[in-house]
């Protein structure tokens, strides 16, 4: 039910240049609640009056950023921090490895393969697209090594393109096969075939990013409307597929997920006893409640599961993908019949997994991954037994990714490595000696930042709950009140583990202090703190991240009234939250890639697959919940707004810019005579990969804005050597 919508406010936004923004949005009934959306109009990107409005609000935004201290400086800064290079783990195929390549100065990764001690480039997108848009989205080779299959997308949208190339001459063989987005890509020996997840027609069964997905069988250089159907018909359109195959052939395995419940189904396939194209697909783990992933190995044997199923914090289990299902008995088909290998650890959270199993080494070794409050560890255990074998000594107190190893028999892994200060660099493990060091596939290692020191420290949310969170500071204690930046996600059961993070280096090399909280929502503790701030609990998440905030002005680490909040995407909906419901403990909030209207975020973006994480509105109580938090529909008239920063991009497909353009106009409309509102509007990006001088641009941005609005002079923290000193709190507030 829709009722008449409120009258046009005044002008009063024009006190301050904000352009005007009609409050002709109605206000519907919904379960019996009225609900107003006053700026539903800015939801239309297309229309001339959103056009216009967007037009005025970049002019507004230049003029607030012309006000930013040291913009330039800190965006060269950035820029030559960002330019050291990179690469990802390797993908070991044969006596090739595949791997992603950004060498020095260059601003876009390329697909490049090593052989023979050398590296030579494979793709580069930047030959294909000069302006940039356009990046490697993800990229799976052959078991044999000889053809790689490629998905690229353009202007931000992660709406991929994909391509199999020749591994010898670079020639594209088949594609571009459109509609796939980041899909697995599971090969069949030959590499002739293979299975992945393409998306229905937009306009079919579900619409936009939503549309439903199927597993699809592809010969390699055909028709894509002659890729065969193996899995997905008649399963609702919010559920996302993996598939995987083992290096022999033999086995296919099918997971399947609904949206982002932390729920897995498995499905397992013997392809020697049946045709590829019509695999017979048995339930594999039943309905177990927990997220569950595998390791396919070269030669059989039993399927290797990493698992939250009994084990909140993490389990390896085992058990035989071949044995005939019997529905009425427990067997290893079903988790409780899964075999422990290794047990779920107290105070820690499995990550990762890799098996070790090479001829040369006196038994085959598992290396393990776990967090202990979201620092990384790398264990060895036995691979029969799963008895401790050692341990690897990490560079540090940071995250360890991407662990590879050989599909076939072999003592290596690789791993990518990064912590607050250090960029990401690759690693290098060989068991037969214990050795770690650096892979010479990869640019030279940056070295870390000076100036800048790490601690962990805890606050207590107001049901005593500990919440870490993670100190950037000069001197590693709190010698006096700084300015200070908090940030924090808290949701899909994604950790705040420790990564580079450079526009926190020259903020603290100033003088000020940088802050990572791990609030409830996320999955610094297991699936139970990632529950215990999800659904009906997401309250919890804004809870503990204001009890972080208050543990950092108590104890002397944040300057009273110089105290911003920093949150992006799901953080992006955190930040929202903090300014809203604490509007005076904060002097500048940035929301960048922001969920904020809660009531509709189910119709746009990826919103539809999120309502296990947020709830519905669909829902009575649900929608309670989600006006109980919901920034846009939180912002009210006279309050004391701090500074607002809101940054998008047009090419996001996963958040659509709508949140902060509706967010920005009310917050400008409610207090036209507070400090700024300002939208950061960018182009020809999206919500994830970018290139470098691009980040460093909007790294410069966030940081100026804090430092005009916290009163930090950053200049000190951009000279070689700097002594942080005392911070300059002379600049005056919004």
């Amino acid at each position: 039910m829709t009722v008449s919508p409120p009258r046009d406010a005044a002008p009063a936004q024009a006190r301050r240049g904000y352009p005007p923004a009609p409050r002709s949005g109605p206000v519907e009934v919904l379960h019996g609640r009225p609900v107003a959306d006053p700026y539903r109009w800015l939801e239309d990107p297309d229309t001339p009056a959103t056009a216009a409005w967007r037009a005025a609000q970049d002019r507004v935004f230049a003029a607030e950023q012309a006000s930013w201290p040291r913009l330039d400086e800190l965006r060269g800064w950035l820029a030559e921090r960002l330019a050291g290079g990179g690469a990802s783990p390797p993908a070991p195929r044969g006596e090739r490895e595949f791997h992603l390549l950004r060498e020095p100065g260059r601003d876009l990764s390329v697909l490049a393969v090593r052989e023979g001690g050398r590296t030579r480039v494979l793709l580069d997108p930047l030959a294909a697209d000069p302006s940039g848009t356009t990046v490697i989205d993800a990229w799976e080779p052959s078991w044999e090594g000889t053809r790689v299959a490629v998905q690229t997308s353009s202007g931000g949208t992660e709406r991929s393109l994909l391509r199999v190339l020749d591994v010898a001459t670079g020639a594209v063989l088949d594609g571009p096969v459109d509609r796939v987005r980041r899909s697995p890509v599971a090969w069949l020996p030959g590499g002739r075939h293979f299975y992945y997840v393409r998306r229905l027609p937009y306009g079919g069964t579900g619409t936009g990013t939503g549309a439903a997905r199927r597993v699809l069988l592809r010969e390699v250089g055909t028709p894509a409307d002659r890729d065969v159907e193996v899995f997905g018909a008649g399963r609702p359109a919010t559920q996302y597929y993996t598939v995987a195959t083992a290096p022999d052939g033999r086995l296919l395995v099918v997971g399947a997920s609904e949206g982002t419940e932390p729920r897995t189904e498995l499905w397992t396939a013997d392809l020697t006893a049946c045709p590829p194209d019509r695999p017979r697909l048995r339930p594999f783990g039943g309905h177990a409640d927990g997220r569950t992933a595998v390791r396919l190995r070269a030669g059989g044997g039993p399927l290797l599961l990493r698992t939250t199923a009994g084990a909140p914090r993490g389990r390896i289990a085992v058990a035989d993908p071949y044995e005939p299902a019997d529905p009425g008995a427990a067997s290893d088909a079903a988790p409780d019949g899964w075999r422990t290998l290794v047990p779920e650890e107290p105070g820690t959270v499995l990550q990762d997994v890799a098996v070790l199993d090479g001829p040369e080494l006196p038994r085959p070794l598992l290396a393990v991954v776990r967090t202990r409050h979201a620092v990384c560890e790398l264990a060895l255990r036995d691979a029969l037994t799963g008895a401790p074998a050692g341990t690897v000594p990490l560079p540090g107190q940071g995250t360890v990714t991407g662990l590879t190893a050989r599909p076939e028999p072999g003592h290596e892994a690789w791993f990518a490595y990064t912590d607050h200060v250090t960029p990401t660099t690759v690693l290098h493990y060989d068991a037969r000696t214990g050795r770690l060091r650096p892979w010479a596939g990869a640019p030279p290692a940056v070295p870390g930042t000076d100036g800048v020191a790490v601690t962990q420290e805890v606050a207590r949310a107001g049901d005593g709950t500990p919440v870490r969170l993670f100190v950037l500071s000069p001197t590693g204690r709190p010698d006096r009140p700084r300015p200070t930046v908090l940030t924090g996600y808290g949701g899909f059961g994604a950790a705040m583990t420790p990564g580079f993070t450079p526009q926190a280096l020259p903020w603290v090399r100033a003088g000020g202090v940088y802050a990572v909280a791990c609030v409830r929502g996320g999955g610094e503790e297991g699936a139970e703190w990632h529950r215990a701030g999800a659904g009906a609990h997401k309250a919890v998440s804004f809870g503990d991240f204001e009890a972080a905030a208050d543990h950092l002005l108590r104890d002397g680490w944040a300057a009273p009234g110089r105290l911003g909040v920093l949150g992006s995407s799901g953080g992006g909906l955190l930040a929202g939250a903090a300014l809203t419901r604490r509007p005076e403990a904060y002097a500048a909030v940035v929301c960048a890639a922001p969920l904020l209207d809660m009531v509709r975020y189910e119709l746009s973006g990826m919103g539809p697959s999120w309502r296990d994480e947020y709830g519905s509105a669909a829902d009575p109580d649900d929608l309670a919940r989600l006006l109980g938090y919901s920034p846009y529909h939180r912002v009210r008239a006279g309050a004391r707004y701090p500074a607002v920063l809101l940054a998008v991009f047009d090419g996001d497909s996963r958040v659509d810019p709508l949140h902060a353009r509706k967010m920005c106009a009310a917050l400008q409309w409610a207090g036209p005579d507070g400090a700024p509102v300002v939208l950061r509007a960018e182009s020809g990006v999206g919500h994830g990969a970018r290139g470098a001088a691009r980040s460093a641009g909007l790294y410069a941005d966030v940081m100026a804005f804090f430092a005009r609005h916290l009163g930090l002079d950053p200049g000190p923290g951009l000279r070689t050597g700097a002594d942080p000193g005392r911070p300059d709190l002379r600049t005056t507030k919004g």
